[in-house]
């Protein structure tokens, strides 16, 4: 008997701190279902910004100490839990000025009219996606017999904006003969990488970072920059060699030999997947709809 009613009593005493934790609450209004919709739209800006910058690596450390801090507290170590009290506030500080450019980038892109399009549908048309995949296939082709080097970015998710400011903004439809001029000899272009995002030219001359991987002698600098590239983002990369006249691509840390142009076909992303006249889906409706296709 004596056991049950401390049963009941745990029992009771845990209600009874639930209960004054949800006494804490707001009452629950039809303000509250829109503040709701408003925060999580927010929260899953903030995730899908975490997940596309370094600041991914910045939330798995922050997990790992939050984890090791309820370690502490659970099993009442007093002096680590001491030491975390002291240390945290400069961690934050720190953490702040380690990753001040992508908090700036991402406060640049919230007055951006990109951001703003997330919003509000707008049609996008992919006439010229497949076409593009050929003009560049044929550049690259056409390069590689001359022995021209080239070094050509396609962005996928991850935006490449930081590195096309770098360089200077072009804004073409991508064409094999833009491509070739581009990267023809002693001309005030051909040096850096070209990037092509939603089948367009938006700039040449960028900087890309460089790898620091080890990598055969026979690469030069093109590859261990496009290495670089396809380390630090989603992009795929492809490299024409000026000594050898080879064509490579590079995409997540890897740097792949292509011998011919279905090769490289199939290497290529199409910049946009929507269908033509398809619309961007409104807040977070594309997460539901891809949930309803796999059901």
């Amino acid at each position: 008997m004596r056991r049950k009613r401390r049963k009941e009593r745990k029992l009771l005493d845990r209600f009874a701190v639930l209960h004054s934790w949800l006494s804490l609450l707001p009452p629950f209004t039809k303000t509250s279902v829109l503040e709701i919709i408003i925060l999580s739209y927010f929260i899953y800006i903030c995730l899908l910004w975490i997940k596309n910058t370094r600041a991914w690596q910045l939330l798995k450390g922050i997990l790992v100490i939050f984890t090791f801090t309820a370690f502490a507290v659970i099993f009442r170590l007093s002096t680590i839990v001491w030491l975390i009290e002291r240390i945290s506030t400069a961690a934050i500080i720190a953490a702040v000025v380690i990753f001040q450019p992508e908090l700036r980038k991402a406060l640049e892109q919230l007055g951006s009219r990109d951001f703003f399009a997330k919003i509000f549908p707008e049609q996008i048309s992919t006439d010229n996606s497949q076409n593009t995949v050929e003009e560049i296939v044929t550049a690259c082709f056409e390069m590689a017999k001359k022995k021209t080097g080239a070094l050509i970015v396609l962005e996928q998710k991850q935006s490449l904006r930081e590195i096309e400011d770098t360089g200077i903004r072009i804004n073409g439809i991508v064409s094999a003969a833009l491509l070739i001029n581009i990267f023809e000899k002693n001309t005030p272009l051909h040096d850096g990488a070209v990037v092509i995002a939603h089948n367009i030219v938006t700039a040449a001359t960028c900087y890309l970072p460089l790898s620091e991987a080890e990598i055969s002698k026979a690469y030069g600098t093109r590859h261990r920059a496009a290495l670089g590239i396809s380390e630090s983002t989603d992009a795929v990369t492809v490299v024409v060699s000026e000594e050898t006249g080879g064509i490579s691509v590079t995409l997540q840390g890897r740097l792949i030999r292509i011998p011919d142009r279905e090769t490289l076909r199939s290497y290529l992303p199409d910049n946009r997947k929507e269908k033509k006249g398809a619309q961007r889906p409104f807040l977070g409706l594309s997460f539901l709809r891809r949930r309803g296709e796999k059901r």
